[in-house]
């Protein structure tokens, strides 16, 4: 596994390229560099199976991910400047330190002569969603375009011919949703292997199907969840790349009280370690009452090899 943990931002070549929108090359190269120049949210980032994530998640300020690779992103808490390029976000639920910035990103895209974006969110919150716009714009006087998709759970929204993203309920406060995508690919069935390139053609031509799919799930996000969230929907324990919470750390914190409210504490990482098998376990959304060395001093006595090294704290 070749992963590294940084607060800097990804290099050029990782982000997405901004589309073009001029036949002048050299506005369309300014445009380019000047996305990539402006820092004005803070982020964090590394790197795991040829995908990049990067954002920036604590409880009660704001939630922002970013998978560049994928053309992704998964709440808007916050939109760092670079982060506007993603033509499409994925919305797990609509309290304020997920949704604040909203307006900002379509309101950008806009000014940069961008593509409407596309906003996928539970279905309850798009009308209210699309108010807070109509609200947004009679005030700036400035038009909003946006496409916003309402989804449910257990809903799947094809992205390419390769990649499908899967909803599944989560358990907070609010109805929320997390996010799965996989990497989708069509196989030959075991019973056609060892016929020659001419007879499967024959058979395809006489109407019967070959291939089988097959999905790996590539990135998990569940967004704000009580760990019922995460026992509810296997798939999240075997995605590549897993980006969940894990907002109280204290030892006296009562977890009665922190699951009635839908958000998960450290002992209950502790007593699903076994149910692990990503590659990689980010964890954020830190509650504001822990400073990083709290933080870090209470996982490492709890699980001091941090998940087999699975485990990256996003702080």
């Amino acid at each position: 596994m070749s992963d590294s943990l940084s607060n800097n931002k990804p290099k050029s070549s990782n982000r997405p390229q901004v589309r073009k929108t001029s036949s002048n090359d050299a506005f369309d190269a300014h445009l380019a560099e000047t996305i990539g120049s402006v820092d004005n949210a803070p982020t964090l980032g590394m790197t795991h199976a040829n995908l990049t994530i990067d954002g920036y998640s604590r409880a009660a300020v704001q939630s922002y991910w970013r998978i560049a690779e994928l053309k992704i992103g998964f709440d808007l808490g916050a939109q760092p400047w670079d982060f506007m390029a993603l033509p499409r976000y994925f919305i797990s639920h609509a309290h304020l330190d997920h949704i604040a910035a909203l307006p900002s990103y379509v309101a950008r895209r806009r000014m940069m002569k961008m593509d409407k974006p596309t906003i996928y969110m539970p279905g309850c919150a798009v009308s209210s969603v699309d108010a807070m716009l109509k609200c947004v714009s009679r005030l700036d006087r400035g038009r909003l375009p946006c496409d916003l998709v309402p989804l449910e759970a257990n809903q799947e929204v094809e992205l390419s011919r390769e990649l499908v993203v899967t909803t599944h309920a989560t358990k907070h406060s609010i109805p929320s949703l997390g996010f799965i995508v996989w990497d989708r690919r069509r196989k030959l069935k075991p019973e056609y292997s060892l016929l020659s390139g001419d007879q499967i053609r024959d058979i395809k031509l006489a109407g019967t199907d070959v291939t089988y799919e097959v999905r790996v799930p590539l990135v998990a996000y569940t967004g704000d969840t009580a760990p019922e969230g995460l026992d509810a929907n296997p798939d999240f324990y075997r995605a590549k790349i897993l980006i969940t919470e894990m907002t109280f750390v204290a030892p006296d914190h009562r977890k009665e009280k922190i699951h009635k409210h839908g958000h998960t504490h450290l002992d209950d990482i502790v007593a699903r370690r076994n149910d692990f098998q990503n590659e990689v376990v980010i964890c954020g959304h830190f509650s504001t009452r822990y400073n990083d060395s709290q933080i870090r001093r209470w996982v490492d006595k709890a699980l001091p090899d941090r998940l087999d090294g699975k485990l990256h704290l996003w702080i």
